[in-house]
């Protein structure tokens, strides 16, 4: 094996980078919201105001149905009732702070501020003929977020909305390459922030305030702040919001949604006996203990056989193909050797690789591959009948990318470099 060109970039010391935590912080929980109960749950509400259940139908109607969001919109429930159910059901969640537009509109991020103060962000990804960044001649080698849910492989031509969503203020997994993982983590979101998210993305469609025209999500990824699993209960709940079908939730497929994980092994085993067949995405980044030790810390928990091993356990019960998400970080995991050993865990499994080009962070020393070694990491998968592709990768100029994220208010050091790359909006 020859050496690198120049030496690599080692990984931060343990005491130079946030600790691994699991558990989040306690804070005051957000007032209840009618996203945070199931249709029973929205009834058994209803009563205690002393109205009658059909009431709760009415309200899930507008809101999932007909994405509703002013009361006064409401004509089929009396003023006096519409009062009584968005002061009990309807609080405000998510505040926008500010909101970025790159790729001429077609990409959206949007900074949100919770009812506690944390910050949050969430983004909105137009794909296909609608799209205003939609280039003709675009290498369809290229996998835009979302296409992890088409077992079929991908299809970027095909028009589409991804919302990628955040699960979590912060994160707590601590991956050196990744803008949330270097804050900490702040606290989990309840159910209702994370599906608020997604109906404010689905609102701005309706009402075709998105480059494109009207249109509707399609897929949800949750691949935001935070780490999903360590948030089990409210992700699921936002799961089994987001598909069931109105009024009870909001009706997507459930083919059309990602759940991303860094490997919580028993996590992913009871994630397969939900019932729920969604993708699994599993963030990989290295197939060698020693070095996913250092770029995804809680390896040391749980190592690669491990959590492949839950993977594959998810891929047989539910049918679902295994997106495996791989960072290439230069001269650090995208050696040959690394690629042919990831192919050798891989080949004959149910499975795909996501290759992402390393999106640049504040005061990160580590880069994207160069595109040769890039193009050998491709070949080296393919040779051992491994389905790969390498992401398109949207939002970065707005730092809206896959390990972007940080939500820090604008004039923050290291925050958002939409006002100068992108091009702000400045709603608040």
């Amino acid at each position: 094996m020859s050496s690198p060109a120049e030496p690599a970039p080692s990984a931060p010391e343990p005491g130079d980078r946030p600790r691994l935590v699991m558990a989040a912080p306690r804070r005051g929980k957000p007032p209840r919201h009618l996203s945070d109960l199931t249709l029973e749950q929205r009834r058994e509400a209803v009563a205690e105001l002393g109205l009658p259940g059909f009431r709760a139908n009415q309200l899930s109607t507008h809101w999932y149905s007909r994405l509703v969001d002013d009361p006064a919109a409401m004509p089929d429930l009396p003023a006096p009732v519409r009062e009584q159910l968005s002061a009990a059901l309807l609080p405000d969640l998510l505040h926008a702070v500010r909101r970025w537009e790159t790729d001429a509109g077609a990409t959206v991020k949007t900074l949100w501020r919770l009812h506690d103060g944390a910050l949050v962000e969430s983004v909105l990804m137009r794909y296909g003929a609608r799209a205003g960044s939609d280039l003709p001649g675009a290498a369809t080698a290229l996998q835009g977020l979302g296409d992890e849910a088409d077992d079929d492989g991908p299809a970027p031509r095909r028009s589409r909305v991804t919302m990628c969503v955040s699960s979590q203020a912060g994160c707590g997994m601590a991956c050196p390459f990744c803008a949330t993982g270097q804050q900490g983590l702040t606290r989990n979101l309840s159910t209702a922030e994370i599906v608020e998210q997604v109906l404010a993305g689905a609102r701005s469609l309706a009402r075709g305030e998105v480059a494109g025209g009207q249109g509707r999500v399609s897929n949800v990824v949750f691949m935001g702040m935070g780490e999903p699993l360590a948030n089990y209960s409210a992700v699921v709940g936002a799961v089994r919001r987001l598909t069931q079908p109105a009024p009870d939730g909001l009706g997507m497929s459930r083919r059309g949604i990602t759940v991303s994980t860094v490997g919580l092994a028993p996590a992913i085993d009871r994630l397969a006996d939900e019932g729920l067949p969604v993708t699994l995405a599993v963030s990989l980044h290295a197939p060698d203990d020693e070095l996913r030790d250092e770029l995804v810390p809680i390896n040391t928990r749980y190592k690669v056989a491990e959590v492949l091993d839950s993977a594959w356990r998810y891929a047989a019960r539910t049918g679902r193909r295994v997106s495996i998400e791989y960072a290439l970080i230069r001269d650090v995991n995208d050696q040959a050797w690394r690629a042919d050993l990831l192919g050798r865990l891989l080949k004959g499994r149910l499975v795909h690789v996501n290759l992402i080009p390393l999106n640049p962070t504040p005061g990160s020393k580590w880069t994207a591959s160069r595109s040769r070694d890039e193009r050998a990491f491709v070949r080296a998968l393919e040779a051992h009948g491994v389905a790969v592709t390498v992401r398109d990768t949207r939002g970065r100029e707005i730092e809206g990318a896959c390990g972007q994220l940080a939500a820090l208010e604008p004039g923050d050091a290291g925050g958002s470099a939409g006002a100068a790359a992108g091009a702000p909006t400045g709603r608040a």
